[in-house]
């Protein structure tokens, strides 16, 4: 498809620092727009979503942070994502913290359904995300959203509802890790998520690792959503995250997935969540993760425009 659609998603309330908000806005002053239209792309830009009205949302956990603020988030953007799923149209997913995928994950799996398609969820982050409401040691609601995506227990009320459809876990793919929680990385291996860290990179490359991956969606004629966290990134590079962890992909390794993705033509849609402008250094993580996007739409490295940070 050639029309790409734009949704910042200004959420701060499921991580733990401030400075989140300001992300939609700092990807459209580092040149998204420009970026993807130079490339072909039709791309209409639909403003910032807003969070639905305060909810009910409750929990007798009393550590969780800002939970009838995220849940108003989740409920929007749930919607935002499952009526964009049905256009002829990419959704970007402009962030924001991690929490907005409670919403564009579960979205777009209720639209697979519907379809009768497979979703598939491709996870580039330093964390598994997969806590559950029970298993999260900080309460920041920015490290559930997988789980919920893929039908953990404990969320059935977040929406007023159940969800009326979920991700296969055997269908998400993390890459990635380097920080996970000891009953979190339980939950990962009892629910069969394919779950590569660092050392795994290291060791294989990232290409093999993320391969079979892409054949199987191709395969099982799959939907595949992507979820771009800036903590993926080595933080040396990619510094304006609230939550850096040392030893994460490099500038090409980073790069390379999104060219394997582009060249695979399988991906349908996009987040690109935690960049924090309070932190970064220049718009130099803005850029970056712009410039990843590019690549994703198909910019090769003698068309990329050479820039001074």
């Amino acid at each position: 498809m050639n029309r790409i659609v734009l949704l910042g998603a200004p959420v701060e309330e499921g991580s733990g620092r401030r400075g989140c908000l300001m992300g939609p806005d700092a990807y459209r002053t580092a040149g998204i727009v420009e970026d993807l239209e130079s490339l072909g792309f039709e791309v209409e830009d639909r403003g910032n979503a807003t969070p639905a009205p305060a909810s009910d949302a409750a929990s007798d956990i009393p550590h969780l942070k800002n939970l009838e603020a995220v849940a108003g988030w989740t409920r929007s953007l749930f919607g935002k994502a499952h009526g964009l799923a049905t256009e002829d149209v990419f959704p970007i997913y402009l962030g924001g913290d991690h929490s907005l995928s409670l919403g564009t994950v579960a979205g777009h799996a209720v639209a697979a359904h519907d379809a009768r398609r497979p979703l598939f969820v491709l996870w580039l982050d330093a964390h598994a995300d997969f806590n559950t409401f029970a298993t999260t040691e900080s309460g920041n609601l920015h490290g559930t959203p997988l789980a919920y995506a893929c039908g953990e227990p404990g969320f059935e009320a977040y929406l007023g509802q159940p969800l009326p459809a979920t991700v296969d876990p055997a269908n998400v793919c993390v890459l990635g890790l380097r920080s996970v929680d000891p009953r979190e990385r339980e939950l990962v291996r009892a629910a069969g998520v394919e779950a590569w860290d660092m050392r795994a990179i290291d060791e294989h490359g990232i290409s093999a690792l993320l391969t079979p991956f892409l054949e199987r969606v191709g395969r099982e004629n799959g939907l595949l959503h992507v979820s771009l966290d800036v903590d993926f990134i080595e933080p040396d590079i990619a510094p304006a995250v609230g939550t850096t962890v040392p030893g994460g992909a490099t500038f090409r390794e980073a790069h390379l997935v999104m060219e394997m993705l582009h060249d695979s033509r399988l991906v349908t849609s996009l987040d690109l969540v935690e960049l924090n402008p309070f932190l970064d250094d220049r718009g130099r993580t803005a850029r970056l993760m712009v410039d990843l996007t590019a690549s994703l739409f198909g910019r090769k490295i003698l068309d990329r425009p050479t820039r001074s940070y």
